[in-house]
């Protein structure tokens, strides 16, 4: 999309931005095949113009809102359910799980029905889905709802995590850069996360490949914090070479 004409690219900015919520610069560089100088350029205008509003590192539509997780989980659900399935089968019976905010990761626990396992969750999704199993424990993260992403966050969510011990954590994310490092575009979800990874042994993160370098401007964690990451075979190349560098256990579906 090199030399196009400023509109055009102006257009593709704000569709990105309408479908996908807030977006870095870098994201924003790489999809639009340009520059990250043009796209900052570009940001000023349409801020200007009361289009958008620029972020840390990025922007955000002035009216945009959160994507409901209904319309996000309708979305790539052959490629969650591949991911997922692969993810159901590290499950040992009598395992702990931290399953956290996240539309792949609620179709994991769509795949736990009948295991002898607890789940501890602040998604109210996979609290749903869970909550007529009678083999499932289930344990439910108190906090603040965020009804639109139908979560649980805020220091009670992140108390109760902390009186906590998981065998493994299925982690969600926004993006994964090219150094490995796991992004989140939501910045209440990142100290709920980083709870979730210091209170389980083995941390899992499951990412489509749509979601490198997908977005996010919070660095939710590095590579060095990840034992397992379940992607599609498609994903960036660099970014698994990043991950393996660092130790991860990638396995590709």
């Amino acid at each position: 999309m090199r030399n196009v004409l400023p509109q055009r690219r102006h257009a593709e900015i704000v569709r990105c931005l309408t479908r996908e919520g807030p977006v870095s610069v870098t994201a924003l560089a790489e999809r639009l095949a340009t520059s990250q100088a043009t796209i900052r350029r570009d940001l000023i205008v349409l801020e200007r113009d009361g289009v958008l509003t620029r972020v840390r590192g990025g922007a955000m539509l002035e009216s945009a809102s959160e994507v409901p997780f209904e319309r996000v989980a309708a979305e790539e659900l052959a490629g969650k359910d591949t991911i997922a399935s692969a993810a159901a089968a590290l499950v040992n019976p009598g395992d702990s799980l931290v399953l956290d905010i996240g539309t792949t990761v609620y179709r994991l626990a769509s795949q736990l029905h009948g295991s002898e396992v607890t789940v501890l969750t602040s998604n109210l999704a996979v609290y749903d889905e869970l909550v007529d199993d009678p083999v499932v424990e289930l344990v439910l993260l108190g906090g603040v709802v965020r009804r639109n992403y139908r979560s649980m966050v805020g220091f009670l969510t992140e108390a109760a995590l902390r009186q906590l011990r998981a065998d493994r954590l299925f982690l969600s994310t926004c993006g994964v850069r090219a150094d490995g490092s796991v992004l989140d575009d939501t910045m209440v979800e990142v100290p709920l996360k980083r709870a979730m990874l210091a209170a389980a042994d083995q941390v899992v993160l499951l990412a489509d490949s749509g979601k490198f370098p997908g977005i996010g401007l919070a660095r939710v964690c590095g590579p060095e914090e990840i034992d397992v990451l379940i992607t599609n075979e498609d994903a960036c190349p660099r970014t698994l070479a990043a991950m393996r560098e660092a130790g991860v256990e990638v396995i590709t579906v």
